[in-house]
């Protein structure tokens, strides 16, 4: 009976990487614009138009591609582990 493959080489891990780590950048850029150019934000929300676009990319990005990416570490982490079992 053969043994079953600890990993595939296309299992999906490194697109979970690449699409949480994009995500989770593009969420922390928006951010960064939002605090600098686009007029900050109070207690109340955005100063600007733009500023609540911004807003709303920073808090739907960070959250989404914060999961995603926990999600491909992990799996990761599970890959590693199976390929250095015997």
């Amino acid at each position: 009976m053969p043994s079953p493959s600890p990993a595939h080489p296309d299992d999906g891990t490194r697109q979970l990487l690449q699409w949480g780590g994009s995500i989770l950048a593009s969420g922390v850029v928006a951010g960064i614009l939002l605090v600098t150019v686009l007029g900050g934000f109070t207690a109340t929300g955005a100063s600007t138009n733009t500023g609540w676009f911004a807003l709303i990319v920073t808090l739907m990005c960070i959250p989404f591609g914060g999961l995603l990416l926990a999600l491909g570490v992990a799996k990761w982490f599970r890959n590693r582990r199976l390929a250095r079992r015997p």
